[in-house]
């Protein structure tokens, strides 16, 4: 029992990691139906970034909890400025095109920049240092550590903030009018191009903050270390509801239970033939049993019907 309740408390935190990148996802496809599969490495690009800023500083006497505050604020401006870029340069120009273009520049986006990043900082994989204490916390049996703490708060705050911005602000209802139809939005004084940057620019926070995330729980960093959470991500985001916020959330935390539970149990229940490296196996057959289930996701998709 005591094995159960420690793989529920590492998929919670998991999830909240995948939950974090499938927000990002879900809020662009919400608006423009495009899947940016080039997000998965924005969280590498925010994850490196922090690692270069620590290295940099690591000499300079800081406080670990300093260093980690700056690097990610750092790497939320990277990414923030990345992803903008990106929507400007290379989604933008195909807005009107066939939905197969943005697609496939999405893909080839992807891979563009992971060679920049492996020029940049070269393909071998780098260890992140540890800036927040490493002591586990004992829950009675089950332990939790300060980061995997910070992951599940961080997440909470950030979708009860989303939550607000896109249900309470005035950007959440030029968001939501430009999801409904981007050209009568424009009559009413709305311009679609500065809110589909902002909710990039906004996807790529997250993807910042779980990039971070990611390094300081699992203590290294490297080139393509994006795609594979990328692809739970989205995994994540279709199986709670592509376009719900709150169904992102879901999917992802739902998504890292069962591939945290599958690590723990699927040698045992395989009688030693499978190991835990092929946990991925149980994500991906919930998604399909969901999605034969129920093919809008968990709590549905919440995509505009446009005029």
């Amino acid at each position: 029992m005591e094995i159960f309740f420690q793989q529920i408390i590492n998929g919670l935190v998991l999830g909240s990691m995948y939950a974090l990148v499938a927000l990002g996802y879900t809020m662009v496809y919400g608006i423009i139906n495009l899947i940016n599969f080039a997000h998965g490495e924005v969280l590498m690009v925010g994850a490196l970034t922090s690692w270069t800023v620590v290295s940099v500083l690591a000499d300079s006497g800081m406080p670990g909890w300093l260093l980690m505050l700056i690097s990610l604020v750092c790497a939320i401006v990277i990414c923030a400025a990345l992803n903008f870029t990106i929507e400007k340069l290379a989604y933008r120009p195909l807005r009107s095109a066939p939905r197969l273009a943005p697609l496939i520049t999405a893909m080839g986006m992807s891979l563009l920049l992971q060679t920049l990043a492996m020029i940049i900082w070269k393909p071998n994989p780098k260890p992140y240092p540890i800036l927040l204490p490493s002591d586990p916390i004992d829950l009675g049996g089950p332990v939790i550590s300060v980061v995997q703490i910070l992951i599940l708060g961080i997440t909470a705050v950030v979708l009860a903030g989303l939550m607000y911005l896109v249900n309470r602000t005035k950007l959440g209802r030029a968001m939501r009018a430009t999801a409904e139809n981007p050209r009568v939005a424009a009559l009413m004084g709305v311009r679609p191009d500065m809110v589909i940057s902002a909710t990039f620019i906004i996807g790529a926070m997250l993807a910042a903050v779980a990039g971070v995330m990611w390094a300081a729980n699992y203590g290294t960093v490297q080139h393509s270390m994006g795609f594979l959470p990328g692809l739970k991500a989205f995994t994540a985001a279709v199986l709670g509801g592509i376009g719900n916020l709150g169904g992102a959330v879901v999917g992802g935390i739902l998504l890292g239970i069962v591939e945290a539970l599958g690590a723990g149990y699927l040698g045992a229940l395989t009688g030693g033939v499978l190991g835990s490296h092929y946990a991925d196996i149980f994500a991906f057959v919930t998604l399909i049993l969901v999605l034969t289930l129920r093919p809008s996701g968990l709590l549905g998709e919440r995509v505009a019907d446009r005029a």
